[in-house]
């Protein structure tokens, strides 16, 4: 399907331009979003006139965007999480999570401005990018960790997390130990 596009989308046209997509893509996503308008005579001339305005206000978004950017560019956030001794999360952080400690810090985000990949499983320090509009994209870190001084103690660089090495050769001579005491006694 062609559709013209009524602002810009990341990986596939700016605005104005004419571009052919999936189906389902521009049903499901971009004509329910007013991201964009199938490209036919009259929606091209509709467009044609209504250009001016989608400029202004696509202009207007990005101001208001790049001003939310520089209050929110380089913030630390700290979550909260269960978590193993070896720092796996027994549960997750998800886009929705990190938008709500967002807006809690007092900017609106919507967690479909947040882009991860995955979702965060491990405590520590993680780099995430915010989409604020899309000509802007800033990075927040958040900060995920079992308690307030734990999350203080990795912000200075600590690590927090045990991790037992366990040499296999020591192993071996106290599970080799452990049989000669036994003797006979032992069933395999």
């Amino acid at each position: 399907m062609e559709v013209i596009l009524l602002e810009r989308v990341a990986k596939l046209g700016q605005m104005g331009e004419t571009v052919r997509v999936k189906d389902g893509y521009a049903r499901n996503f971009l004509l329910p979003r007013g991201k964009a308008l199938r490209a036919t005579k009259d929606n091209k001339a509709k467009f044609e006139t209504q250009r001016a305005q989608l400029e202004v206000r696509n202009l207007e978004r990005r101001a208001e965007a790049e001003k939310v950017a520089e209050k929110l560019d380089g913030q630390n956030f700290v979550m909260i999480r269960q978590a193993g001794e070896t720092g796996v999360l027994y549960g997750s952080v998800a886009p929705r999570d990190i938008a709500e400690a967002l807006t809690g810090g007092g900017f609106t985000v919507a967690r479909q401005q947040i882009w991860l990949s995955e979702p965060i499983k491990t405590l520590g320090l993680h780099q995430v990018p915010v989409s604020l509009h899309p000509e802007v994209e800033v990075h927040v870190t958040i900060n995920v960790a079992r308690s307030a001084e734990e999350a203080e103690r990795q912000s200075r660089g600590e690590e927090v997390t045990v991790r037992e090495e366990t040499n296999l050769d020591d192993l071996g001579l106290e599970v080799g130990a452990a049989l000669a005491e036994a003797g006979d006694n032992v069933e395999l």
